[in-house]
Parts: C-alpha cells; structure tokens; sequence
C-alpha cells in the first residue's frame, strides 16, 4: 500500500516553479556590431539560455537565429514597436513565431514630451487590446514596458494606475524595468505587491547611489551598475518575483561597463536566497 501510493504521488506530482535569469541583449548593443557571436559565445559561457531581443545585429535573421540554436540560447521574448503594433500586427506576429517567442514587448508609447495625457493612455490601451488579442490567438503574450513617464501623478494614484485599470489582462499586461519604476520615485516591490498578476517578465537593473531621480524617462546610461550595488531593492525584487511567479527576469545593463558588470549581476542573483 505504501509503495502503491508514492508512485500516485509521482504520477501527480505537479512541477516546481522554474525561474529563469536571462539576459536583455541591448546590454551588449555597443559589442556586437563588432564580433556577434563573440558576444553570443559571452552570453553561453555565463550560463545563460534565455534573451529578449529581436535585432540581428548586421546578420541575416537565419544566421543570426542559427548562431542562436548553436549555443542553446533562446529568444523568449522580442521588442516590437507601437506602430507596428497598430499597423502592421502580422509582421510582428511572423516575427515572434520565427524566433519561436512567447513574448512581443513594447518599450514605448506615443507621448508628448514630458508628460502623459488620458488621452494617450486610451489610445494606448486600444490598441495594446487590439494587437494582444491577435497575439494571444497565436500563443504569444503582448506586454508594455514602462520607463518612468507613466508614474506622473493622476486622482488618488499615477498614470500607471490608470493604464492597469484600463489594460484587460486577458489581452496585454506589463514587464516591470525596475530601474525605471525606482528612478520616478516608487518603490519596484512595493508596485509588485500591488499587482502580483501584471507583470509577467522583469528587467533587473540597479542604479548608482545618489542618482538624482525624474518622471521624464531621462537617465544618464553610466548610472547603471553592478545589480546589488546601487539603490534599487534589487534581493526584494527578486524575492518578490518569486513569489508572483514570473518565470523570466532579464538583466539589463546600459552602461558602457556592461561586459565587465554583467558576470558580477549574476553572481549576486545567485546570492539571493
């Protein structure tokens, strides 16, 4: 009887959450016009399976692609702009499916200069329903990625506020860039808690002590450093990540320091319990 009910056991045993540490390939946007799969070889060597991108870098996409496969590093999620998002819906579509993607991310919206009206978050919204919808149909998950503007105040909350009320998550939902969520002046856990279901992937990138923040979504790239270091909660982060069971956490790292930086974010990853 006993042994009859542990193999019941492993039969329906249900899989452990798995989550992964990729890599956003614009960290590397400086060193691969110079050797592509030089940089590819860096990111096999560090362990990592998982990217987001979407640029081939002067390659054929099935040069690129095949350089991929050869190193085992997979293309989860790629970038995808709002136009084509609006206008050109089946072009990103056959994109993503030749990557074999889960993800089509948008990094931004169609916005005046500082500012964040109702009116472009409506437009927004329609059209993230719109596109998501067409993507959902194909296996694809549509995300937004904010990068601070969207944290301007509005009623009792921020514009972000208003863009998650709108946005039906069965149809699009959110990346969290920490980095852009601290810089504007909120708190990355903090908004994590708040919507443990909206965000489906995270950018982790940590930002020098003493950074002087804004809600235009302007930074110096060099105030990006080593993940651990700077004065994003980036352990929080990533505890709390666990525990909303998002599956894929991309580093990204704009400095000019990046190469030498990237190796010491995931050790410190790796230090997090």
């Amino acid at each position: 009887m006993k042994i009859f009910i542990l193999c019941v056991s492993i039969l329906f045993a249900v899989p452990a959450f798995s989550q992964e540490t990729g890599i956003e390939l614009y960290s590397f946007r400086n060193q691969f016009p110079k050797d592509v799969k030089g940089v590819l070889d860096k990111i096999q060597s560090l362990g990592i399976t998982a990217v987001e991108g979407g640029e081939t870098y002067g390659m054929s996409i099935s040069e690129f692609q095949a350089a991929l496969k050869e190193r085992n590093i997979n293309v989860v999620s790629i970038g995808a702009e709002f136009k084509d998002l609006e206008n050109n819906i089946d072009s990103v579509i056959r994109k993503a499916k030749s990557y074999g993607s889960k993800f089509v991310v948008c990094f931004g919206i169609p916005h005046q200069p500082n500012q964040l009206s109702l009116s472009e978050v409506e437009h927004a919204v329609k059209v993230f329903t719109e596109a998501g919808n067409k993507l959902k149909a194909q296996g694809i998950e549509l995300c937004y990625h904010p990068h601070g503007f969207e944290f301007r105040p509005y009623k009792d909350g921020t514009m972000f506020d208003e863009f998650v009320r709108q946005l039906d998550p069965s149809a699009a939902n959110f990346e969290m860039d920490v980095f852009w969520v601290k810089h504007p002046g909120q708190d990355p856990v903090a908004l994590l808690k708040k919507y443990p279901t909206r965000f489906k992937l995270l950018h982790l990138k940590d930002r020098k002590k003493g950074t002087e923040g804004n809600q235009a979504g302007e930074v110096d790239v060099e105030s990006n450093v080593i993940l651990g270091t700077g004065d994003v909660d980036i352990a929080g982060v990533i505890r709390q990540a666990r525990k909303n069971k998002i599956q894929y956490m991309f580093i990204e790292d704009e400095s000019s320091r990046s190469m030498e930086q990237v190796p010491e974010s995931i050790q410190f990853i790796k230090s997090v319990k």
